[in-house]
């Protein structure tokens, strides 16, 4: 067989195994290992697998993964997360759906010192749920309201997609984590006008909660300040050029614990968990790329990449066209496989034909994890409606994935809107 059919065969055999829920990293590192082996030499396939995973785990730029993952970790065991909660409940919460669109808050708060859509979307929900069930909030908006603002954890810096993106494209990860920015503050919006719009239409979705003073708002800003201080030093820090990145993980890690344990907010307990989930997420992420990195060498001698490359960059289609199917692809795969996966997965074929189309690839990262941001809320893997459902166990799964389609109109307007005004994503950077 020529390369290019055992590589359309290994695809094939790739989603087979995915679809029969196997884990991903070993779906690709199985794949890959086969698929190198019958193209090459199976001798220069054990190679292969030996170096890529020794490389990944071992990666510098990596290390910036574990640190982000921790920072956010200890947040949440500090309670960090919950008087974000608190603070956007005083400002919002006399609004119909006003607990909801704290919510989102608190999920865009978190996620500037978290950097995962599952995490955010875990911690938030154990805080805000039983809030808003003891306010009468309906389900469907309670529970998809949190899986939707959990999405904003691989968007907002610093996001775990972002510096595995950046690590495959040799792309800044610094200049990601600033696109990210105002896409985010974007979506968050948008979200929030969701809320307003779907509530107006039934109020009885999201009851109006008490009325604050100015004075109590005002008391209420204390709730946001270690936020603050962790995200002006972290991305400060990048925006200035003070640190790399894996430094800035480093010093978020450090900054989350002092200031946890200055305010005497963690126990030993929290701290041993905050390690245990770091070390469990962060070698799952490793795991995930270095399988990726053993498929992408498979599909590097298969052609397959570039010859999709050739075969695009010869169609006489508008590019604008091209990079429409291009995130169509994205959008339906999203639905079926996990985002860091998708993104490992198909990277190494369409970033080439992006970068032969002449598109910028630092706005091109930005597109596809907003793309891939729409894949963890629908069916059939909908991951952060699998981890509210686990949050709340008497909430039925049907019933969060009606919660989220009016805020997946959200995500699609965000995408809508970020294609023909790339300056959105590119104006930070820019100014770095």
């Amino acid at each position: 067989m020529n390369p290019t059919t055992v590589g359309i065969i290994g695809l094939i055999a790739l989603f087979l195994m995915i679809f029969s829920r196997m884990p991903v990293a070993f779906v690709m590192t199985i794949v890959g290992f086969v698929g190198f082996g019958t193209v090459i030499n199976f001798d220069a396939a054990l190679n292969l697998v030996a170096k890529d995973f020794f490389s990944v785990f071992g990666s510098q730029s990596l290390t910036v993964v574990p640190l982000f993952v921790l920072m956010g970790q200890i947040a949440f065991h500090s309670g960090i997360s919950k008087r974000l909660f608190d603070s956007a409940y005083v400002f919002l919460g006399s609004q119909p759906g006003g607990l909801a669109m704290a919510t989102i808050g608190a999920c865009a708060g978190f996620a500037a010192i978290c950097g995962s859509t599952n995490a955010t979307a875990a911690t938030m929900g154990a805080v805000t749920l039983p809030e808003m069930k003891r306010f009468n909030y309906k389900p469907e908006l309670a529970t998809g309201v949190v899986a939707a603002g959990g999405s904003l954890g691989i968007l907002i810096p610093p996001s775990v997609i972002f510096i595995v993106y950046g690590v495959m494209t040799q792309q800044s990860i610094g200049e990601l984590f600033m696109a990210g920015i105002l896409p985010g503050v974007l979506l968050t919006v948008l979200f929030i006008v969701t809320i307003a719009v779907w509530c107006r239409v039934d109020p009885e979705l999201g009851p109006a909660g008490p009325r604050t003073s100015i004075r109590e708002k005002i008391a209420s800003l204390s709730g946001i300040i270690e936020t603050l201080i962790l995200f002006v030093m972290v991305m400060g820090g990048l925006f200035a050029g003070i640190f790399t990145p894996t430094e800035a993980g480093a010093v978020g890690a450090l900054g989350t614990l002092l200031l946890s344990l200055l305010k005497r907010q963690l126990t030993w307990k929290g701290f041993v968990e905050s390690l245990m989930e770091t070390t469990r997420i962060s070698c799952m992420i490793l795991l995930i790329v270095a399988g990726a990195t053993v498929f992408g060498h498979f599909l590097a001698v298969t052609r397959i990449p570039f010859d999709i490359a050739t075969w695009i960059s010869s169609l006489t289609l508008p590019s604008w066209t091209v990079i429409i199917l291009i995130l169509l692809v994205y959008f339906v795969g999203g639905c079926f496989i996990d985002s860091l996966a998708l993104i490992m997965l198909t990277v190494p074929i369409f970033y080439p034909v992006v970068l032969t189309l002449g598109f910028d690839p630092i706005w091109f990262g930005v597109v596809i994890v907003l793309i891939t941001q729409i894949g963890v809320i629908t069916p059939p893997v909908g991951v952060n409606v699998y981890v509210v459902s686990g949050v709340a166990r008497d909430v039925p799964l049907q019933t969060i994935f009606k919660g989220v389609l009016p805020l997946l109109l959200a995500l699609i307007i965000a995408v809508l809107i970020l294609i023909p005004f790339p300056w959105i994503a590119l104006w930070l950077p820019g100014l770095m």
